[in-house]
C-alpha cells in the first residue's frame, strides 16, 4: 500500500490526541512523523519493506503482528531486533537504539531518526512527482519518451506509430543503423493507470515473428497472470517494463540521452548522505 494511503487509513481508525493531531512549524503533521519514526524500527526488524513510497508487510511482519497483540510489546520487540541488527553491523553498544518508544529515547537518538524520516519523505515525494508527471503525459508523448530511451540505450528506432490504429506495435527498433541484423525489436507502449492483463499480452505476442523481440511498456504495470504468461513463453521473447523499471532505465542511461529527450522528462540528480538504517 502507498504510504500516504496507509497513513490516511490509520488516521481514520485512530482517536488522535490534540498533540498528535497538530503540526510542526514546517507544516508536517505530527501524527505522520510519529508513525514514520516507528516504521523505521519495523523495517529494520524485517517486518516491513519500503520502496518508492510503497509499504509492504513481510511474512515475518504478519507473524509478529499475531505474536505481539499488545502495541507496546510489538514496538519494543521491533526496536530490540533493530538494536541486534546494528550490533551485527559492528556498531558499538552505546550507539545502538534503545528498546523504547520514541518518547523515551535520548535527544540525539531522536534527532538521528528525524533526519532518517526527512530522507525517507524526500525520496517518496520525488518519486510521487515523477509518477504523476508520467501518468499525466499524453500517450503519444510518452511513446516518444520510450523511443528516446531506446536510442539512449544504443538501439536504432526506425519507425514510430502515428496517431490512430497501430496494429499492436508502436515502435520498431534494430540493433544496427540499417536494420540488417536480427533481432528486430517491436514495442507496444501503454500510458495507462490500470494493469495490463493476459489477453492484451497475448494480442501483442501474436504480432511477433520468430526473429522478433517484444518489449511491452506499461505505466500501470502488469497483472500477476500476465507476468506468468510471459515467463511461460518458449519461443517469443518478451520483456515487460513497468513505470518503475522505465524510470530506473531512464536514470541509468540519462547521460546518453539527447537534449530533446531530457527536456521531455527533465530529471535532475540530488545526492543525499544515505542514513545507516
Amino acid at each position: 500500500m502507498k504510504s500516504s494511503v496507509a497513513l490516511e487509513k490509520l488516521v481514520a481508525s485512530s482517536n488522535l490526541t490534540p498533540y498528535e493531531a497538530g503540526s510542526y512549524e514546517n507544516g508536517d503533521r505530527r501524527f505522520e512523523r510519529i508513525v514514520r519514526y516507528a516504521t523505521i524500527d519495523c523495517a529494520k526488524a524485517g517486518w516491513l519493506v519500503k520502496h518508492k513510497g510503497t509499504w509492504t508487510l513481510t511474512q515475518a511482519g504478519i507473524e509478529a503482528y499475531r505474536a505481539y497483540p499488545d502495541s507496546d510489546t510489538f514496538h519494543r520487540q521491533a526496536v530490540r531486533l533493530y538494536a541486534e541488527w546494528k550490533q551485527a553491523q559492528g556498531v558499538p553498544a552505546e550507539e545502538t537504539p534503545t528498546a523504547a518508544p520514541v518518547s523515551e529515547r535520548a535527544p540525539d537518538e531522536v534527532s538521528t531518526i528525524s533526519a532518517d524520516v526527512a530522507y525517507e519523505q524526500a525520496r517518496e515525494s520525488a518519486w510521487q512527482k515523477i509518477e504523476q508527471f508520467l501518468l499525466g503525459m499524453p500517450p503519444f508523448e510518452f511513446q516518444d519518451l520510450v523511443g528516446d530511451l531506446l536510442e539512449g540505450m544504443a538501439y536504432h528506432v526506425t519507425w514510430k506509430s502515428p496517431p490512430g490504429r497501430d496494429g499492436g506495435v508502436d515502435i520498431i527498433a534494430h540493433v544496427d543503423p540499417l536494420g540488417t541484423q536480427l533481432p528486430r525489436i517491436k514495442v507496444q507502449v501503454k500510458r495507462v493507470a490500470q494493469k495490463i492483463d493476459t489477453d492484451t499480452l497475448k494480442a501483442f505476442v501474436a504480432v511477433l515473428n520468430e526473429d522478433d523481440v517484444g518489449i511491452f511498456v506499461s505505466t500501470g504495470g502488469f497483472t500477476r497472470t500476465a507476468e506468468e504468461f510471459v515467463r511461460g513463453q518458449a519461443r517469443q521473447r518478451v520483456t515487460l517494463i513497468d513505470l518503475e523499471r522505465f524510470v530506473d532505465l531512464w536514470v541509468q542511461h540519462h547521460g546518453k540521452l539527447d537534449d530533446a529527450a531530457r527536456r521531455r522528462l527533465p530529471l535532475s540528480p540530488v545526492w543525499f548522505l544515505t542514513p545507516e538504517i
